[in-house]
């Protein structure tokens, strides 16, 4: 919970900036041509801007990334999980500014596990995210932006499957479930050219998993996650 709150605060600050910076160097750009020419003693060449095309027009847009997610398998675990996996995330922009964006992701590995009998130590544990919602661009010239998301839908926790036929209250976990999930964060985008995209996206990621042994009660989870790939705009534009 700490760990998402300093994320916030520092993705707070990382939007402060872009948007103190990002239109200063948009700015500038502009006042420059896509592209230039030079005359050498040997010659003259022109040298050509790979980013002189980035237009912010277009209607489709699709990333693959490697990602990251820290969880905790059961409601009173001290140890955590760090997990790792894949973020495939979509967009439709329907104006300049906003959009509907819809993420799938999944992330495996292993958790620290309850005292038990059993000598069950680090076993696997999974979680598939899905849901959607909408996505704001923020500030952005031709090099890179920040875009904001808020997206919701559901997590499939699989925490079952390497327990050696125990049940998860022995080790404290969850029992498998389908829950509620949220996702609240964003992108930040390095524009490589028309089409091609480097992008980060930090998110605090929100679950709430049912306790099925025992009692009916539920835990809310705040959490951090990371993902680090490549965004291809399509070249359909927006009307």
């Amino acid at each position: 919970m700490r760990l998402s709150v300093r994320f916030l605060f520092a993705f707070a600050a990382a939007a402060l900036l872009g948007v103190c910076v990002l239109p200063l160097a948009g700015a500038q750009s502009r006042s420059s041509s896509s592209s230039s020419t030079q005359t050498t003693g040997t010659g003259t060449y022109v040298v050509i801007d790979p980013l002189a095309k980035v237009r912010y027009d277009n209607r489709y847009d699709i990333s693959l990334g490697m990602a990251y997610d820290h969880m905790k398998a059961g409601p009173t675990l001290l140890q955590g999980s760090n997990l790792g996996g894949l973020n495939l995330e979509g967009s439709y922009w329907l104006t300049k500014r906003w959009g509907a964006e819809g993420t799938a992701r999944y992330y495996l590995g292993t958790s620290g596990a309850a005292p038990n009998p059993y000598s069950i130590q680090g076993p696997f544990v999974s979680q598939t995210f899905f849901g959607a919602g909408p996505e704001w661009l923020g500030p952005h010239n031709k090099h890179g932006d920040l875009i904001a998301h808020a997206m919701f839908g559901g997590v499939y926790g699989k925490f079952e499957q390497d327990l050696r036929g125990q049940p998860p209250s022995v080790v404290d976990f969850y029992n498998d479930q389908v829950a509620m999930a949220g996702i609240i964060g964003g992108h930040i985008d390095l524009n490589r050219s028309e089409h091609w995209v480097f992008r980060m996206t930090p998110d605090a990621v929100l679950t709430r998993y049912s306790i099925n042994y025992g009692n009916r009660a539920t835990s809310n989870d705040v959490n951090f996650a990371l993902s680090v790939g490549v965004e291809y705009k399509f070249t359909k534009k927006k009307r």
